[in-house]
This record gives structure tokens, C-alpha cells and sequence, in this order.
């Protein structure tokens, strides 16, 4: 009796398949990303630009050194008291803000609730918080102290929004989303809140020998 042949599987359309499996999985696939502070980087000022003198009473520095110890105008800090102190500092209304728009003056902030020391800031809009850290700095602890003085201008925002709009800042925000960023009254209103305490921190480059 003839000895029958075992037919051959087609192995060609199997590759395909695990192919287009491949394809699928990396397409659907979600990853996880890590989470950290959203900053834009300042461009480097031109040689020929002459850069404007900043009192050092509108300067609120923050020191992280090797050891992730927190020094706040050259005083060590808790953390959990970072927010509240920005909060002041920013919110001190003590002098003469920079212009804003057309006008040719700035004028005192009408808005803030500080105690108006004249030692602090002049004006929420003339307070720079300066970030200087080590560059054995653990990041975590970085990006902690960074979301800390992002609350303490949340902390602002909310309640002026919330006196003018009967909102807070955070629903507003919420609100111009929803409505696919198209409402202009939305838009005007933010602006208004932003332009009134606006995020100025910046980083100091590591002196790398704290």
C-alpha cells in the first residue's frame, strides 16, 4: 500500500497574523508615563540686552541642598510651611507693580491681602521666587517643593476667581475646557486671573558645592 503524504500547514498567513497581532497590541497598548513639573525654559537673554535691576525684596529664595534640606531666604523650613510662606510673599502688595498692557505706570495691587511690608514684594506681578538646588538634590524632592509653590499661586488664583467670577480658578479652568477652549468670555476671565498673579518661578542654575 502507497504511503501517503502528511499535507504541509501553510505557515506564510500565520506570520501574517502574528504580525498584525504585533501591530495591534503596540497601538492599544497604554504606557505609564512619569509625572513631573510642567515649565517652560526661558530663552537665553541676548548679549546687547540690558536687563532690568530687580530689588531684592521682590526675590523669595529657596534653597534645596545636598541633603534635601529646605532654606527659605536663608532660614531652614519645614515643607508643610513652604505654600503658606510663598503665599505671603506674593500676596504682600507692598509697593508699585511693573506696568500692565498700555499703561505707562503700574499701579498698588488693589487685590492683594498682604500685610504690605515694604521689606517684601512690591507687587504680585514684581515677585520672583528663585529655586536654587544642589545637584545631589534628590529630584523627588525637587518636583515637591516645585508643586508647592505652584498651590501657593493656586491658593491666589482660586480666591480672586472666586471674588470676581464666584468661581474658583480651577472650575474656571474646567469650564473653558468643556468648552473646547472656544468660549472668548472664559478666555478673557482667565487671562484676567493669570495676568493678576502670574507664575514667575525660576531656577537658579546648582552651585553644586551646598
Amino acid at each position: 500500500m502507497a504511503r501517503r503524504e502528511t499535507p504541509e500547514i501553510n505557515a506564510g498567513s500565520m506570520a501574517d497574523i502574528a504580525f498584525l497581532l504585533l501591530i495591534f497590541f503596540l497601538v492599544t497598548t497604554t504606557m505609564d508615563v512619569d509625572s513631573g513639573v510642567s515649565k517652560k525654559l526661558a530663552e537665553k537673554t541676548p548679549p546687547d540686552v540690558e536687563l532690568p535691576k530687580i530689588k531684592e525684596r521682590n526675590i523669595f529664595q529657596v534653597l534645596i541642598n545636598r541633603n534635601n534640606q529646605l532654606f527659605v531666604e536663608d532660614q531652614i523650613m519645614e515643607l508643610k510651611d513652604l505654600k503658606d510662606a510663598a503665599v505671603k510673599f506674593i500676596d504682600n502688595g507692598g509697593g508699585i507693580g511693573n506696568p500692565v498692557g498700555d499703561a505707562k505706570e503700574g499701579k498698588e495691587c488693589d487685590y492683594c491681602k498682604g500685610e504690605r511690608d515694604p521689606e517684601s514684594s512690591d507687587h504680585p506681578n514684581k515677585a520672583i521666587i528663585a529655586v536654587e538646588s544642589d545637584r545631589a538634590t534628590e529630584y523627588g524632592m525637587y518636583v515637591t517643593v516645585q508643586n508647592e509653590l505652584l498651590a501657593a499661586y493656586r491658593v491666589l488664583r482660586d480666591r480672586l476667581c472666586q471674588e470676581k467670577y464666584g468661581i474658583s480658578f480651577t472650575e474656571l479652568e474646567q469650564a473653558f475646557k468643556d468648552s473646547q477652549r472656544k468660549d472668548d468670555d472664559l478666555r478673557v476671565k482667565l487671562e484676567v486671573i493669570k495676568k493678576s498673579y502670574p507664575q514667575i518661578i525660576t531656577d537658579v542654575d546648582p552651585a553644586g558645592g551646598q
